[in-house]
């Protein structure tokens, strides 16, 4: 048997979904006289094109294609997954995928994980009586939760229609009925596992300021039928019903989140989402620094938008070079009306107060796991941050509240104070050139630090690929994962460092002498960042060496005369055999007679990563007189 599977969390805009209700909205059969309905199919890349045939079964709700044509060209095989994706009204798009893809394992245990339907496509009948999954309708459930709320948060409706759930059940239908015949969807209707894409479809269809349901709102009073499916009624109703729904969590997967993102159109190597995902549990604040686009930003969304349900869960801010205190993160008291506190609009002080009252439940009852929430700060040196960020520092040691206002009122939203809770996770990114500042140790004693850096086999692929750049691919893909993963986070560690003693003490007297030593609270940190590394995959020499990588040397700064005196050490304490660094590395590297290649593949390098920096860096040092971590 030959299946043609779908992909729950894509909409209906480019592949349709084979069940009764979809089926019907998508291809507007009449399943009341069962009419045949012709569509054009094109088979990618050959561009050939070819009749698709779709049919109503007798006796289940399923339906039959007739692909004849289609199949003698492509010849698939049991198991093979065959996806239409939308073109326009009358033409799709078809991929083979075949068990030799390179999606193939995701995509099969992402349809089997979603319990996806599957749709017939031979002619022969199917003794099978599993059932697919069945639509529900949340018209009735709605209206009781509706007429609950009305007359408390809002005057959308009139008390005859809050007394009248019949009369109120007549004008949503008629809602929906404008709705469908625009968006081709409906709005009451939906499957549990399609909660999400209908709220996000929603939230996006009301915002249009044109069309016919946009008419039809803007001649009734307040724009009625948008504000009514709007965030603070259908939209809520749904995200309520989002979050009871049960959602089968499974173990953290790296490799599924690899594979998505390879999907989606980014280029990762698999060892750097390794390091910052055991960088966020290890400690949730994380710098990305490195090359200008080269992923730093992307890395963080594609994370967040995999494993949220929401997007209110995540958050991208761009610094302003104007930020010159905490007002742009945290706001301020109304000094021109003693009872209002106003929150910047960039939403961060929203986001904080979200994850606080989910992880205060996680507090109250520590069977419910709190969702994640991620802050991704862009740019985040285009301004001091010492200025800025300071509350943060603070508050990220000593676990104190960030005090807010003292205002006397208890319908304001915004607390006194606010504790940084344990499931946000910060990200900065950081660019240097002549426009930005430099972090201070205090910052980077605070953070893992990650290089993002380009290699050659990262721009052929590149080149390569001829995936577009679909970062809704990763939307709530993760999900079922997110609880494994905040486990992991919130996770107690010992210090995990008695089998990497003897390189710490060598690495710290050397930078003793520099004066970048490091303290108990590094010391602790690279502890626990190997234990996650190790738990994600890493193993062996690795281990020490990305812990160097991204906690020792980011501290590292200076001039010349003060560089090239520690350097080579420290990179010494890089390899087994050190008797020749300077002559065999160093100054081959400053010829560029040694290259990156050269030295991912020598031996005798114990720490690759750590090693190439410092070969770097004292380039650097060598021939602009200073260097320093961040590099331009």
């Amino acid at each position: 048997m030959i299946y043609i599977k779908k992909i729950i969390n894509q909409d209906l805009e480019r592949t349709p979904t084979f069940n009764v209700e979809s089926i019907r909205d998508f291809f507007k059969i009449n399943l009341d006289n069962r009419q045949h309905l012709l569509k054009r199919i094109i088979l990618i890349p050959s561009n050939e094109e070819f009749d698709v045939k779709f049919q109503k079964r007798e006796t289940r709700d399923e339906y039959r294609v007739f692909l004849n044509e289609l199949f003698q060209k492509i010849n698939p095989v049991e198991g093979d997954i065959l996806i239409l994706r939308k073109r326009n009204q009358d033409v799709f798009l078809c991929e083979h995928i075949n068990s030799n893809h390179r999606s193939y394992d995701h995509l099969n245990h992402l349809f089997e994980e979603r319990n996806n339907h599957q749709l017939i496509i031979n002619d022969i009948d199917n003794d099978n009586n599993e059932s697919p999954s069945q639509p529900i309708n949340l018209l009735d459930e709605f209206v009781s939760w509706f007429i609950k709320l009305d007359g408390v948060n809002h005057n959308y409706f009139t008390d005859s229609f809050s007394k009248n759930k019949e009369r109120l059940k007549a004008e949503l239908i008629n809602y929906e009925e404008i709705y469908e015949n625009e968006f081709k969807t409906k709005v009451f209707t939906t499957f549990t596992s399609e909660i999400n894409n209908l709220i996000e479809a929603i939230k996006v269809n009301i915002e249009k300021k044109e069309g016919d349901f946009f008419e039809y709102s803007a001649k009734k009073s307040n724009h009625m039928p948008r504000a009514i499916l709007g965030k603070n009624n259908y939209l809520k109703f749904l995200k309520e019903l989002f979050n009871k729904t049960s959602i089968n969590q499974i173990e953290f997967n790296i490799e599924s989140f690899q594979k998505t993102t390879e999907e989606a159109g980014l280029i990762f190597s698999p060892q750097l989402i390794i390091r910052f995902i055991a960088s966020l549990c290890t400690k949730p604040f994380v710098i990305c620094s490195g090359l200008p686009g080269s992923g730093k930003t992307k890395l963080a969304q594609a994370f967040a938008q995999w494993i949220t349900a929401q997007e209110e869960q995540y958050l991208i801010v761009p610094v302003g070079a104007d930020w010159t205190n905490r007002e742009p993160l945290l706001g301020y008291p109304n000094a021109l009306n003693k009872d209002e506190y106003v929150s910047p609009e960039n939403g961060v002080l929203d986001l904080m107060i979200r994850a606080k009252n989910d992880y205060d439940i996680y507090l109250a009852d520590k069977n419910k796991i709190p969702k994640p929430y991620f802050l991704i700060l862009d740019e985040m040196n285009l301004s001091h941050v010492e200025r800025y960020f300071a509350d943060f520092l603070s508050t990220m040691e000593s676990g104190d509240k960030i005090p807010l206002h003292k205002i006397n009122n208890t319908e304001l939203i915004v607390p006194p104070s606010i504790k940084l809770p344990k499931n946000l996770f910060i990200v900065g990114t950081v660019n240097i050139d002549e426009t930005t500042y430099m972090f201070s140790p205090k910052v980077l004693d605070r953070a893992n630090t990650i290089e993002f850096r380009l290699t050659e086999k990262n721009l052929e692929d590149f080149i390569d690929s001829n995936i577009k750049l679909n970062m809704d691919l990763l939307k709530s893909k993760g999900l079922n994962m997110s609880d494994s993963f905040m486990a992991m986070a919130l996770q107690e560690t010992d210090k995990n460092l008695k089998p990497t003693e003897a390189d710490l003490k060598l690495f710290f007297s050397e930078l003793k002498k520099a004066g970048a030593e490091f303290g108990y609270r590094t010391a602790s940190e690279m502890g626990r960042l190997m234990y996650m590394l190790e738990n994600l995959g890493e193993s062996g020499d690795d281990l020490l060496d990305i812990a160097i990588m991204q906690k020792l040397l980011p501290k590292l700064h200076g001039s010349r005369n003060k560089l090239t005196k520690v350097l080579p050490i420290l990179g010494g304490f890089c390899l087994k055999n050190n008797s020749e660094i300077k002559e065999k590395y160093l100054d081959k590297f400053m010829s560029n007679r040694l290259t990156e290649i050269n030295l991912s593949s020598d031996t005798n390098i114990k720490y690759k990563i750590s090693f190439e920096k410092i070969c770097r860096m004292y380039k650097n040092a060598v021939e602009n007189g200073f260097a320093s971590y961040a590099e331009a």
